[in-house]
């Protein structure tokens, strides 16, 4: 029996889908854009300064990864000479460049069917969904009721709701309704209350999420979202790597909003943390504590809430290279018979024009003791790396990917 953890970067594109100009991202890079910004001493905070410097990333193929996907040359002249990993690029085929369509595809689930939206305009959200809320509810009113950034929301109305108590509905280019309310003043079980009856509401509209946004402070210059978070999703529509793994007798093992995204469906364990930091330190407890048969699926969030999302690309950049000098740690964990799967579930260009996701191909970069370093191509899929990870856990084939770890073990 074996090991397999998966990690997902949030947001950690690597340009090159086939499909971009279709979501309005032809040329989207997120990586290989912060590899030039970097390159071009425009990526200096108090963090970081100079080209992007990743060297346990690019030992495993990162870089390798970049050019193979989108022909980057900046990623090309980061190449080692050397690496120990196997690397490629996956392209998504869901029709959506959101959280829940790539989590979903990469566990081999694609979404193929078409998420419902909330539109520009003002209000986006119906009236008559409005007051379907306010009646579940027993709330008077909201506020926003519109597409924004959820820090700029907060700080246009958080005064405006610690004087009302009306919470703040609002959305974004994904499928989602998002409520943001004082953590105390508004009570955070009272939030995830109001979440629960919105998520009964917009089923039939096929809303991915609702997200519960609480933040802290008293003005707008205090505000600050803080780390309980909560994701309601809608179940995937059929079984998934977690479900399968469960279903074989091993454990899954979600860390940061896995458990969120999947409904809670096929998780066995829910370790919850804020901030990459705390997801890092608490893959690490979680490796330690699986068994033969166990995945430890991990999100990376802070890439796309705090980065991507914001178009900050030094933060980006640093991130980046934090997350590099962690990964080592990760990599130490191993044990004969381990997999490690580092992968994203879209893009989040920081140099991209909105704030929005961008539709762009994902990194496969892994590691295993015994396993060759060698590429596996661009894959057609996502659903490719749950189908590996099924694979070396020995549950079974599915018909929605196809298994490349054929070709890790027979060249090592």
């Amino acid at each position: 029996m074996a090991r397999a953890i998966l990690v997902v970067l949030d947001s950690v594109g690597i340009g090159g889908a086939a499909d971009a100009a279709s979501f309005g991202d032809e040329g989207a890079n997120t990586v290989g854009h912060i590899i030039d910004r970097a390159a071009a001493g425009e990526a200096e905070n108090d963090d970081r300064s100079g080209p992007l410097d990743c060297p346990n990333l690019a030992r495993l193929g990162l870089f390798h990864a970049v050019e193979l996907a989108s022909g980057h040359a900046g990623a090309a002249a980061l190449k080692p000479a050397r690496v120990d990993g196997f690397w490629g690029a996956a392209q998504e085929v869901s029709h959506g460049k959101d959280t829940p369509s790539g989590h979903w595809e990469i566990a081999g689930v694609p979404v193929l069917f078409d998420w419902g939206y909330f539109p520009h305009e003002v209000p986006a959200f119906p009236q008559s969904l409005l007051e379907a809320i306010y009646a579940e509810a027993g709330i008077e009113g909201s506020l926003g009721n519109r597409h924004a950034s959820g820090t700029e929301i907060i700080a246009d109305l958080g005064e405006e709701h610690l004087r009302t108590g009306l919470p703040i509905f609002y959305t974004s280019a994904d499928s989602v309704f998002q409520i943001a309310a004082h953590e105390t003043r508004f009570g955070l079980d009272r939030l995830y209350a109001l979440c629960e009856t919105v998520r009964t509401l917009v089923d039939d509209m096929n809303i991915g999420r609702v997200i519960a946004r609480p933040f802290v402070g008293e003005n707008a210059a205090s505000f600050e979202r803080t780390g309980n978070r909560r994701d309601y999703s809608v179940l995937p529509p059929a079984p998934t790597l977690l479900d399968r793994t469960v279903a074989a007798g091993g454990r899954v093992i979600a860390v940061g909003k896995i458990g969120d995204i999947f409904a809670h469906q096929g998780v066995s364990e829910v370790r919850k943390a804020s901030g990459n930091a705390a997801i890092g330190e608490t893959t690490l407890k979680a490796v330690d504590d699986a068994g033969d048969g166990d995945l430890v699926f991990a999100n990376f969030v802070d890439f796309d809430m705090l980065y991507g999302h914001r178009r900050n690309v030094a933060g980006y950049a640093a991130a980046l290279e934090a997350f590099d000098r962690y990964l080592p740690q990760l990599t130490g964990k191993l044990r004969d018979g381990d997999l490690l799967l580092i992968t994203a579930d879209h893009g989040c260009d920081p140099t991209w024009s909105g704030t929005d996701h961008t539709r762009e191909r994902v990194p496969i970069v892994g590691f295993g003791p015994g396993l060759a370093a060698t590429g596996v191509g661009i894959r057609p899929t996502f659903a490719d790396i749950g189908e590996t990870l099924a694979d070396h856990l020995g549950i079974g084939a599915d018909d929605d990917g196809t298994s490349f770890l054929g070709e890790l073990t027979d060249r090592a």
